[in-house]
């Protein structure tokens, strides 16, 4: 399991917060062995990602515009799409011996119409 401590660069809670998010987009990161090529490999990926977040001084102010005024905060969710591929590609190489990667709702929406399950 990925932890705060293997992105040390960055205050804990946001090392977490980025960590959350890697989850979002490759649920198999949990599931990388110890030492193991992949969790090396994702943890890079996260490093890189901490490394574009902004000081805390600066209030991490993305972009400011001045017509009409506005500025953009950084986000934890606001990552390269090459960092996003990249990471889920390192789901496609661990074996899920045939289970689905992702998550997917168990309740059914016609469950409520009719709520007996047929199987």
């Amino acid at each position: 399991m990925i932890t705060p401590a293997d992105i040390p660069d960055v205050g804990e809670d946001v090392a977490r917060r980025i960590i959350v998010a890697a989850r979002s987009i490759a649920p198999c990161i949990d599931s990388f062995l110890e030492g193991s090529e992949e969790k090396k490999n994702a943890i890079a990926i996260l490093r890189g990602v901490a490394a574009e977040v902004p000081a805390p001084g600066s209030r991490r102010v993305r972009a400011q515009r001045i017509g009409p005024a506005s500025v953009d905060y950084w986000d934890a969710e606001t990552w390269l799409p090459e960092d996003r591929r990249d990471l889920r590609s390192l789901c496609s190489a661990v074996s899920t011996a045939g289970n689905p990667i992702g998550s997917f709702p168990q309740e059914r929406p016609l469950a409520r119409l009719w709520p007996e399950k047929y199987e």
